[in-house]
Order: structure tokens, then C-alpha cells, then sequence
């Protein structure tokens, strides 16, 4: 084990839209690990017994995550409960099944509070304790609704599609200044969750392919795409597949089972 997975693992785990679902599953993925967990819901009712049950290493935290102030406070508390956060896994998303022409500019931006600007102000509150310790994680849970859109989706479509966009410019913008902080997209696949599908994907496998992909200590991983359990390779462009070629080299996907 490398001196930066042991470190990451001394450090705390956030999941955001922790109170089921994968993000249940990944809080017990970090806390099988032996970590120190904290979980960012709505309300810690439901998340109550794992809490005693954890000897103080799981920490509910209540706040919501499309309000600034409240994702301030709740990191505030993490850090003071807990220590310095190592991982953060932007989870929490909704999905309201809508017809745009029902859409309102209210409820619209409501979507895009939540999906998109909950992972930003997350990230705005520990990108500054990642930047002290010289290292960290943080994995974006994306779906390809951008890509293809479907109908009565629109607000989920824009706002999950705008989340990638959030990694490749936390790359460009941190990268090359802290290359120990690593950004990725991760894409766990159709799940048997509310906001999925009845014959999907359990969600606790899902969890043990983010918890292994949140604990890789490669830089190279800076900014890469998973799909389920594979890392997606971006395209070469033929002079990048001649020039590999000739070096020998040959780009693998990682898997994370």
C-alpha cells in the first residue's frame, strides 16, 4: 500500500446523498474499509442506528446541499468531529420525472441547485484542507443523461451534464498546481434504486467499485471516466496511436474489481 492510499484512508470519507441508495452502500464501503465516514443528508433520522453502531467513525451530518451556508457549516462540523476530509464522492442528486413545458424557472434551478451547485460548494469547502494536506480525492457520480437526453428530463439532463464539465474544469483549474488532489467521473450504472431501475444494478456492488476507485492512488487517473467497473480510454487521434506505437506504449483501462 502506498504512503497516499494509507493517507487517504487516515483522513475522513464524504458521501453526499448518503441516507440510501449507493450512497448508503459507499458509507459502508468506506467504514468496512476501517475509515472515518461522514454522510451528507437531508435528515439523520434514517442513518441513526448505523451511527451508533459505528464507534464514532461514521458522523451524519444534516444539511442541504444546494444551500452554500449549510454545506459550509456542515464540512465546519466534519472537520471538528471527525479531521480533515481525504475523499469527498459528490452523490446526491434528483431526478424529477417532468415535462419541460411544466417546467418553472423556479423548479428548474432547484434541479440544477442540487445536482450541480451541491457538488460545486462541497468541492469550494474541501479543496482548501485537500490543497494543506497535498493530496485528496474527489469523485463525481455522473450518468450519461447528457448525451442522450430523454423526455422528462430535462433539468436532470442539463444539470448532471454540467457536472462533467465541473470535473474537467476542476482539472484544468487544480491539476497542475496540487496533481495529488485527482478528479474523476464515475458512472456506476442503471441501479435498483428509486431514481433507477427495478432489474438494476445492486447498489452495494456498485459501492465496492467507488470505494476501490476512491482509494487509487494514480495520478494518471487525473481526470478520467469509469463507466461501472472499467475505466473509459478517451479517442487517440492517429499521430498519438503512431507516435505510442513507436514507444511501445500502449494505454490499459483499469478495472476495479
Amino acid at each position: 500500500m502506498t504512503e497516499t492510499v494509507t493517507a487517504l484512508r487516515d483522513g475522513v470519507a464524504v458521501v453526499t446523498g448518503a441516507s440510501r441508495g449507493l450512497g448508503l452502500q459507499l458509507v459502508k464501503g468506506f467504514l468496512d474499509r476501517g475509515m472515518r465516514v461522514a454522510g451528507i443528508v437531508r435528515s439523520t433520522d434514517v442513518l441513526s442506528s448505523l451511527a451508533s453502531e459505528s464507534d464514532g467513525r461514521f458522523l451524519p451530518v444534516t444539511a442541504n446541499i444546494a444551500d452554500p451556508e449549510q454545506v459550509k457549516a456542515a464540512f465546519a462540523q466534519i472537520k471538528n468531529q471527525l479531521g480533515p476530509v481525504t475523499i469527498l464522492i459528490n452523490n446526491a442528486a434528483v431526478y424529477p420525472r417532468r415535462d419541460i413545458l411544466d417546467e418553472t424557472p423556479a423548479s428548474f434551478m432547484d434541479t440544477i441547485n442540487i445536482n450541480l451547485g451541491g457538488s460545486f460548494f462541497a468541492c469550494h469547502n474541501v479543496l482548501p484542507v485537500m490543497m494543506d494536506l497535498g493530496f485528496g480525492r474527489v469523485i463525481n457520480v455522473v450518468t450519461f443523461a447528457d448525451q442522450a437526453p430523454i423526455p422528462f428530463a430535462a433539468a436532470y439532463s442539463v444539470s448532471k451534464g454540467a457536472q462533467r464539465v465541473l470535473t474537467k474544469v476542476l482539472v484544468a483549474e487544480i491539476g497542475d498546481r496540487f496533481p495529488n488532489i485527482v478528479f474523476t467521473d464515475w458512472v456506476p450504472g442503471a441501479l435498483q434504486t428509486e431514481m433507477g431501475l427495478p432489474d438494476g444494478l445492486p447498489p452495494e456492488k456498485a459501492a465496492q467499485w467507488g470505494v476501490t476507485l476512491a482509494l487509487m492512488d494514480e495520478r494518471d487517473l487525473q481526470g478520467a471516466f469509469f463507466v461501472e467497473n472499467a475505466q473509459v480510454l478517451p479517442p487517440r487521434s492517429k499521430k498519438e496511436r503512431v507516435v505510442q506505437a513507436l514507444l511501445g506504449q500502449k494505454p490499459v483501462a483499469r478495472s476495479l474489481d
